[in-house]
């Protein structure tokens, strides 16, 4: 951070980010030079072969070529060392570096293509150890030719030139009003192009109907709203991601207040009210895993499922149940039945349709509970993907949605899902409470930004959300990511340390573990509003600010106001907790604890390994048939007492 500035245009990629590429190459120069001297003192006197001049020529300029690289390489990943990530006035030469380096690509791209013709030339005669040892020169340059020209397609942005309208703030107070107001159209309206093509092309696999088209054009909206304020590149966003997350080590592991103990210590009320929901969420969770289908049946059990389905589901479809939708070779409703353990009779309506805006989902009768259930499906295809990014807000009005609603004598409704089924069933239990009064929905894992205050105070009477430990999912609402784009920014911008050595301790931090590194910062005895500078944080900064945009309005500042309305989770809320955890050598034995919790705790995402396994189902069913057999046996001694 800033994004470097070669060629008159910005890439997506910093003057500190060639410490680690540039040594691994140079490591291979060392290696590949060392090797061509020696062939070439061994072999100095034997080059009287047929083919053997070209040779002697060949070697002694691709050792000077090599010397040249290893020298260039040298200075570059020296240079790139120096500074901090907001400081990059060290590394003001680096460019001229990287013209220099670009430059030897030349002769070192016509040196391969002289190597490859002497290699398949048929008239050579020369020693096999010499001829093989020129091949994997040839080799090793083409290699190294390649992976150059995907690494510079990798790093380059599109919006790099669109982006360098913006150098100075002299530029825009010399426009009149018009002209700049049409310039920052145009530049909007360029990087949406942009980010829709990136989604097309990502999604090129599915069939795009005008659902797709008018989901590409909100999420590539939404993409460039939420990057076009920021100078960060892949790898500033990395750094920011391990600081922050041995930062909040640091805070977990200090003492908490006696008064932040008090404040959780439920009532024994609450504690009945709380074994009754999660035993009622572990019974429901299974449903919710069962939507998926055949991929969680064959990931949850990857020795036999396939022996069973093929055995089970590849007979006819069941004529007394309504199914919609493609279901190849029945895998899917056998899957289901399997997980849910329930009959051919018991199943109500399956739809497998599956686009945009529109998931599978089961519904079935649950005698056990007495409950007829609907299962919504969470992601688990592009289109749910797509359905998941597209965070446009919609009114929603409570009034009556069906009218002669019915449902099963003496049965109630019970609606669930996990992850975007959680949010897809909390919406659709808001739509029928009016029509059923008596219905409930578990929502496992649904996403953060989901219901306003009102309407999530709303849902408290009915609505069940349960969340494992630091799921992402949980916490991913916009203003979230604004503030995690905030706190990333003033981390990265603050911290005196280059970016390599941020990178390698992160990297050590999270496969081996151990103390969270004290990082200093400049910020070391200065107060908390030195943290909301608009971008960099620094004084030092604000003045020669980065060669490339920093903001493309000025209402899109860090420090301005929210863009994006406060969304939360539906019901009540669960969560769980890992409270400690035994390692075998084949397993693990993990100890949950369960609490209720405020709406106002997922405020925040936490930047932690287990933020993506916290959310998956079987995660989820495993924590709460755990908690559910733990407090099962609690009461059956306490009655034996």
């Amino acid at each position: 951070m800033p994004g470097l500035v070669v060629f008159g245009r910005r890439w997506a990629i910093g003057s500190d980010d060639f410490v680690l590429p540039g040594a691994f190459e140079l490591f291979v120069r060392l290696v590949w030079w060392v090797g061509i001297l020696v062939l070439y003192t061994v072999r100095k006197g034997q080059f009287n072969c047929p083919g053997g001049g070209l040779l002697h020529s060949y070697l002694l300029i691709l050792l000077v070529l090599l010397a040249a690289i290893i020298c260039v390489l040298s200075a570059l990943v020296y240079i790139s060392m120096q500074g901090t990530i907001s400081n990059p006035g060290p590394r003001k030469s680096l460019p001229k570096l990287l013209y220099v380096r670009l430059l030897l690509c030349l002769p070192e791209f016509i040196w391969a293509v002289v190597g490859a013709v002497w290699v398949s030339d048929s008239s050579v005669r020369c020693e096999k150890t010499v001829v093989n040892g020129i091949t994997g020169t040839v080799i090793a340059s083409w290699v190294i030719i390649i992976f150059t020209v995907i690494g510079v397609v990798i790093v380059f942005d599109p919006l790099g030139g669109k982006k360098t309208f913006y150098l100075t703030d002299s530029v825009n107070r010399n426009l009149e009003s018009s002209q700049s107001g049409q310039l920052l159209y145009n530049v909007k309206n360029t990087a949406t192009r942009v980010w829709e093509t990136r989604i097309r092309l990502l999604c090129c696999c599915i069939v795009q109907d005008d659902d797709h088209r008018v989901a590409f054009t909100s999420i590539a909206e939404l993409f460039r709203n939420f990057f076009s304020d920021t100078d960060l590149v892949p790898s500033d966003i990395a750094a920011g991601l391990t600081l922050l997350h041995q930062e909040q080590d640091k805070m977990e592991s200090c003492p908490k207040e006696p008064e932040e103990v008090l404040c959780h210590s439920p009532s024994s009320l609450v504690t009945d009210d709380l074994d009754i929901e999660l035993e009622n969420a572990a019974h429901y969770m299974l449903f919710a895993a069962a939507a998926y289908g055949w991929p969680y049946y064959i990931y949850t059990n990857p020795f036999t499922a396939l022996c069973k389905l093929n055995g089970d589901c590849c007979g006819n479809r069941p004529t007394d149940s309504d199914i919609t939708g493609s279901d190849r070779h029945n895998f899917h409703f056998g899957s289901i039945l399997k997980i849910t353990g329930l009959q051919y009779r018991d199943f109500i309506h399956i739809s497998f349709h599956n686009k945009i805006y529109e998931i599978p989902f089961f519904v079935a009768l649950d005698h056990k509970k007495e409950a007829i259930v609907v299962a919504v499906r969470g992601t688990l295809s592009f289109e749910d993907i797509l359905t998941d990014l597209s965070a446009d807000c919609e009114d929603l009005t409570l009034e009556d949605v069906i009218e002669n609603g019915f449902v099963h004598k003496e049965y109630k409704l019970v609606i669930v899902g996990h992850s975007l089924g959680g949010g897809t069933a909390s919406i659709l239990a808001i739509m029928l409470r009016n029509s059923f009064p008596a219905l409930r929905c578990y929502a496992f894992s649904p996403p953060g930004g989901l219901l306003s205050k009102s309407l999530a105070d709303y849902t408290k009477h009915f609505i069940v959300s349960v969340i494992v430990g630091k799921d992402l999912v949980a916490r991913l609402s916009m203003p979230n990511m604004e503030d995690l784009k905030r706190r990333i920014v003033r981390i990265v911008a603050n911290c005196n340390r280059p970016k390599y050595q941020i990178l390698l301790r992160g990297c050590w931090y999270e496969v081996f573990g151990g103390d969270p590194d004290n990082f200093p910062t400049e910020l070391d005895g200065r107060n908390e509003d030195a943290l909301t500078q608009p971008l960099l944080a620094e004084e030092s900064l604000m003045v020669r600010r980065s060669p490339s945009y920093n903001a493309l309005e000025e209402e899109s500042r860090l420090d301005s106001p929210p863009r994006y309305p406060h969304l939360y989770l539906p019901g009540k809320i669960i969560h769980i907790v890992e409270e400690s955890s035994s390692r075998r050598l084949c397993s693990s034995d993990i100890k949950y604890t369960a609490r209720w919790s405020d709406e106002t705790a997922f405020s925040s995402i936490l930047i932690s390994p287990k933020m993506v396994t916290d959310h998956m189902p079987d995660v989820v069913l495993k924590a709460l048939n755990s908690l559910s057999q733990e407090r099962g046996s609690c009461v059956s001694c306490q009655a034996q007492e």
